[in-house]
């Protein structure tokens, strides 16, 4: 099997439906909108970076057979550095993952209220209405899918997910017919116009998730168990990242056809579909509505996924998705972002909060990544080579220098 000519999707579509989520629908339908084409080449950024860092998180999984959580564990055996590392990884992962999965649910609800599903519609006072029935659904369905406890079906799911996501956000795209030429220029031309800088490094933050590469780590290992099914793993990498980075550019595009030239900008992905009606008549609120649906629940399953095997790896749990513990750290995010959905906190403003958080991580994150790829007493010969370094080295150079420069730009200092 680990030398099948053909591609057959494995883990890397959980990275895909873990970066394809509201966020990335919200934050690439404002940078259409407001800056047209001019931020493609960001997304081809991302996809090269995604796929550097999550090559290293690949070799460390298959080699190994350790997460990158259990790896920063072991490696860092000073009571101080554990602690401080740790406390990162539970920060960074787990509650950041809470505010992700509010913004992914409430995402999944965006896209069912666009499909137009019948719910009775309650008193505006009452919490049976429409938006809490759809939010506690989905809920619902996320938690059955992690407790089932196999990977087997979490994979299928989120497979089949990805695909539905890829033909309606394709052919969306292909169906408002862009200007090929300028689709192309800024896809490789870089420029960052007045006023995008934070559209960019939201751009990098919702494609270079941080919490993937504790998940792809992770998850690798229950398909690929030895060296030699390497090439396999990246091969999946490389293959789930593209699809993911064109779902992306898609969005990104039919936005700016939709909003760009008219000056308009998009407050919901809901808006997104009544912005299409004229170029797709009434089937947009069922591309963007499907297209919603999918990216938030798979989304939603995999944030606390990812934060139950980040936890365990670097508390030193044991790995097992049916155990107690991994169960209720899973459930704990679930449960937060449930929370949060159902008292009323606007999506866009959750959704387009986390990804600024995950563009100020993402460097601590790699960093630490960096690092033990380049212990020879974790990875042997595997370790990371001068190209691995260069372009990783590259990669946290460039976040960092967006990542100050958009903090300096909040804070009224650039």
């Amino acid at each position: 099997m680990g030398n099948s000519r053909f591609y057959k999707p494995g883990p890397g579509a959980l990275v895909t439906a873990a970066f394809i989520g509201p966020g990335t629908i919200a934050t690439c339908s404002l940078a259409g909108a407001n800056f047209g084409f001019a931020l493609l080449w960001g997304l081809v950024f991302s996809v090269v970076a995604t796929i550097v860092l999550q090559e290293m998180a690949a070799r460390l999984g298959v080699i190994t057979q350790q997460g990158l959580g259990e790896a920063l564990r072991k490696h860092f055996t000073g009571f101080l550095p554990r602690l401080i590392t740790i406390i990162l990884v539970i920060s960074a992962i787990a509650i950041g993952n809470a505010a992700f999965e509010a913004g992914n649910i409430l995402g999944a609800t965006l896209g069912l209220e666009s499909l137009g599903l019948s719910v009775d519609e309650a008193s505006s006072n009452s919490f049976w209405h429409k938006s809490s029935v759809y939010i506690l659904a989905i809920g619902l369905i996320t938690f059955i899918v992690l407790f089932s406890g196999s990977y087997k079906i979490i994979e299928r799911v989120l497979v089949s997910l990805v695909i539905l996501m890829s033909i309606t956000f394709l052919t969306t795209a292909i169906m408002v017919q862009p200007d090929l030429a300028l689709v192309f220029r800024g896809m490789f031309v870089p420029g960052i116009p007045a006023g995008a800088l934070l559209a960019l490094v939201g751009l990098i933050g919702t494609t270079v998730v941080p919490y993937n590469l504790f998940l792809y780590a992770s998850a690798v290992q229950q398909r690929f168990t030895h060296a030699g099914q390497l090439p396999e793993a990246r091969r999946d990498i490389v293959v789930s990242v593209i699809v993911g980075g064109f779902i992306s550019m898609a969005i990104l595009i039919s936005a700016a056809v939709a909003f760009f030239e008219q000056g308009s900008t998009p407050a919901t992905g809901r808006d997104l579909a009544v912005q299409l009606e004229p170029l797709l008549g009434n089937w947009s609120r069922y591309f963007i509505g499907a297209g919603l649906f999918a990216a938030g629940i798979s989304s939603a399953i995999t944030a606390p996924l990812a934060a139950a095997w980040a936890t365990s790896g670097v508390l030193g749990w044991k790995k097992d998705m049916i155990s107690w513990k991994f169960r209720m750290v899973w459930a704990l995010i679930l449960l937060a972002g449930l929370t949060f959905s159902l008292l009323g906190f606007r999506p866009m403003e959750v959704i387009l909060f986390a990804q600024a958080a995950n563009g100020i991580l993402l460097p601590v994150v790699a960093v630490y990544l960096v690092w033990i790829m380049n212990s020879s007493k974790v990875m042997g010969v595997h370790k990371n080579g001068k190209l691995s370094n260069i372009l990783g080295g590259l990669v946290i150079l460039i976040t960092l220098m967006l990542s100050a420069r958009s903090l300096l730009t909040v804070f009224g200092w650039l």
